[in-house]
């Protein structure tokens, strides 16, 4: 399985890619912002059909640039969880072009009725791509997660498919206003 949009490949992860999710994970401008896991979570992770670990990379050389973590893909209920999202290269779009792609496979392929994803309060960069991509904040877990000492406090925000459908019909008036333009 493979999704390339804009210059930006989401492929399956494999047993290879492990070394690269750790380091990612747990590089210092990443952990602030998820809870790391060790290796061992995620080759189980990998393991698990209710989950999909992806590698983003350039189409133009196959860089690595980050990694996805979806999960849910057999939950009864057809909510799927956007469970991580790790970029490393920061402040280039990386992270909407993939957040489009994890977008379109959630509703068009795997026929989700709601995709949701927690950020924590004070990451006020995803939580402004998350907005402006039609996530609603949903609710707040307050002081849910320990990190050393610290309580941190967790958004919920989510998209329903009604919700991914209005946006792509607005994308596609926009679209064909250019070209009548």
């Amino acid at each position: 399985m493979e999704y390339v949009f804009e210059g930006i490949r989401l492929r399956e992860a494999i047993e290879e890619d492990l070394e690269f999710i750790f380091e990612s994970e747990h590089a210092v401008t990443n952990c602030q912002y998820v809870i790391p896991c060790s290796m061992e979570w995620h080759k189980k992770g990998m393991e698990n059909s209710d989950r999909l670990h992806l590698i983003a990379e350039k189409t133009d050389g196959g860089q690595k640039i980050g990694f996805v973590i979806l999960a849910g893909l057999e939950d009864p209920d057809d909510c799927l969880e956007f469970m991580r999202i790790v970029v490393n290269e920061k402040g280039k779009g990386y992270g909407r072009k993939i957040l489009r792609i994890i977008k379109k496979i959630a509703f068009e392929k795997y026929k989700a009725h709601r995709l949701w994803l927690d950020v924590k309060d004070y990451n006020e960069r995803a939580i402004h791509l998350y907005k402006s991509e039609g996530f609603i904040i949903e609710g707040k877990h307050r002081e849910c997660v320990k990190t050393g000492d610290i309580y941190e406090t967790l958004y919920i925000m989510a998209m329903l498919a009604q919700e991914y459908k209005q946006l792509l019909a607005v994308d596609s008036l926009k679209i064909h206003r250019k070209i009548c333009n």
